[in-house]
């Protein structure tokens, strides 16, 4: 059964889903909330262009596709402005529920009846204070809330301006555009369920900050992260989604008004509403405790053997696919900017190849093995992304774009950083240690990118014509393991004069000076593309060392008779 799309998925009885059904709500959700700017409208819209933006942040990771950037930051500050209104409503409603549990506390029995109620009390006035004569008239609730008041009509004109500034016809044209390529992008796809891997860790981290810390700042970041989280996982992984929605919905709520009261009691104090200890004593001790009791509710599921935290973890990608799904993203990124993905990919072939078969004669790169493979891999992928732009510097704009498009779970940041440059030196100038975008590397990072700079220039030669003539490479003057032969005490003292690469190449069976003979299937001197890899092959005898000559590939002929007996 194929999976649905995106905009596809839809409940049983009622479409409540779907990034063309959300964009299209955000239109009429923009006609309610002019009206008054109430509570509800102001909820409603904000979850409009939450599941808009959040839906944007997940795509935008697999599509370089311009517009999803363009859309979040449009309802970005529309958002921002109805986030302050919407803190104002939350606080009010807040102040509401403190008073009726504090008024019912103290009831009357409740120590001595000459003592006012606190919202009654009468606090001390202030001198300064903008909001002085609200205080000095009421109790410290009724104060807050007059000051609230005053606040939410100053954030109605600032949310209202927003509106205006909202670009609606822009967000039509999205409203069509968008949904057709998130169309493309199947949910459940186990891309996403690495993205939501990646989101994962991050709140996990935070997670741990926070028991660390305890501080106000920790728990807020904490939500924020479980939030990302919970996002991805509701927009793309609908299993997953169907079996944690209602547990990542309460940890979200349970610390957003973890939020809330730290937000509540830093207004209350700001703002001077306590001017006898008494009031002061209560309010803390209520939300002190309404806090407690939200992180004890935290504490309770996400601690321990069996927590939520390990239970999303198990259903998300373990070990090497890690590393698979990074390199699946990573090429599902290429392939929407680059005009000749395939290409890239025989390239990325090539140069594995001739990576590959020069440690097997014992060269040294500059870096780890493994690292230095995982950055020539990744910069043979992506080494044409800048030809979105245009074919002009386009390895220069190819360098940009590798370094914003981040790191993706599985890669290691030096390696992706190092592949950018890489991807850089793919054509047009020779890399040098004095170059501006070498200068400032460390000597043995400026020497690995040289080193496989002269690959994959060479590889990209190999394929120059785009037309994939070229399909398998291997060196061929490298004698077997057991042909090798250890060099004398003389002869290792004569090839160190010659340099360390010279002496590893005889120590595997070469001479000093013996040029690198390269066989390629497909390859034919007087081919069209043979000129270019005459001139891309000579960064590579510089970083050997030595002559490198390329020659055809002979094919073995099997007697298929002989074999079968």
């Amino acid at each position: 059964m194929p999976v649905p799309s995106l905009n596809a998925l839809t409940t049983r009885t009622k479409k409540t889903s779907g990034l063309r059904y959300w964009m299209q709500r955000v239109l009429e959700e923009c006609e309610n909330v002019s009206a008054d700017f109430g509570p509800d409208p102001v909820h409603d819209l904000r979850v409009s262009l939450r599941r808009c933006r959040s839906l944007a942040d997940g795509l935008m990771a697999l599509d370089p596709d311009p517009d999803w950037k363009a859309m979040k930051k449009a309802g970005k500050r529309l958002f921002q402005r109805l986030g302050d209104l919407r803190d104002i409503h939350v606080m009010e409603e807040w102040v509401e529920k403190l008073e009726k549990a504090i008024g019912a506390k103290a009831g009357p029995d409740a120590g001595d009846s000459s003592t006012p109620p606190l919202s009654q009390a009468t606090p001390k006035p202030t001198s300064d204070s903008a909001d002085s004569a609200a205080i000095a008239a009421d109790g410290p609730a009724e104060a807050l809330l007059k000051i609230l008041a005053t606040r939410e009509q100053e954030q109605k004109r600032e949310a209202q301006a927003a509106l205006e500034e909202f670009d609606r016809k822009q967000w039509r044209h999205w409203a069509k555009s968008l949904p057709a390529r998130a169309s493309h992008i199947r949910p459940g796809s186990t891309l996403f369920k690495h993205l939501a891997l990646e989101r994962w860790m991050e709140a996990r981290v935070l997670h741990s900050c926070a028991l660390r810390s305890r501080s106000q700042t920790a728990w807020h970041s904490l939500r924020i992260g479980i939030k990302r989280f919970r996002y991805i996982v509701e927009n793309f992984l609908p299993a997953e989604h169907k079996v944690w929605s209602d547990d990542l919905k309460e940890m979200q709520d349970v610390l957003g008004e973890v939020h809330d009261l730290d937000v509540l009691w830093n207004t209350a104090i700001t703002c001077h509403i306590f001017h006898d200890e008494r009031s002061r004593r209560h309010w803390h001790e209520w939300i002190l405790a309404e806090r407690t009791k939200r992180i004890d509710r935290y504490r309770a599921k996400m601690l321990g053997e069996h927590s939520r935290w390990e239970t999303w973890r198990a259903a998300l990608p373990q070990g090497k696919q890690i590393q698979q799904l990074a390199t699946r993203r990573m090429k599902l990124w290429a392939n929407n900017l680059d005009p000749d993905f395939p290409h890239s990919e025989r390239v990325a072939s090539l140069a594995l190849q001739l990576y590959d078969g020069l440690l097997a004669v014992r060269w040294e790169p500059a870096v780890d093995g493994i690292s230095g493979r995982s950055s020539l891999l990744a910069a043979a992928l992506l080494h044409d992304v800048g030809k979105s732009k245009g074919q002009k510097g386009h390895h220069k704009i190819s360098l940009d774009l590798i370094r914003k498009h981040g790191n993706p779970l599985g890669w290691k940041e030096a390696d992706t950083q190092r592949a950018a440059l890489v991807a850089r030196f793919h054509r047009g100038a020779l890399p040098s240690r004095r170059h501006k975008a070498l200068r400032d590397l460390l000597p043995d990072e400026q020497k690995a990118t040289i080193q496989l700079a002269a690959i994959l220039r060479l590889a990209n030669a190999l394929d120059a014509g785009h037309d994939g003539q070229i399909r398998r490479i291997r060196i061929e003057n490298v004698q077997t393991k057991s042909a090798r032969m250890k060099p004398s005490q003389v002869e290792l003292k004569a090839n160190r004069r010659q340099g360390r690469h010279g002496f590893l190449l005889k120590a595997a069976g070469l001479a000093p000076n013996e040029a690198l003979v390269i066989a390629a299937e497909g390859y034919s001197p007087l081919g069209n593309s043979s000129q270019t890899i005459a001139a891309e092959r000579y960064l590579l005898e510089t970083v050997l060392h030595r002559p490198v000559m390329l020659k055809p590939m002979k094919h073995v002929v099997t007697n298929r008779a002989s074999t079968l007996r």
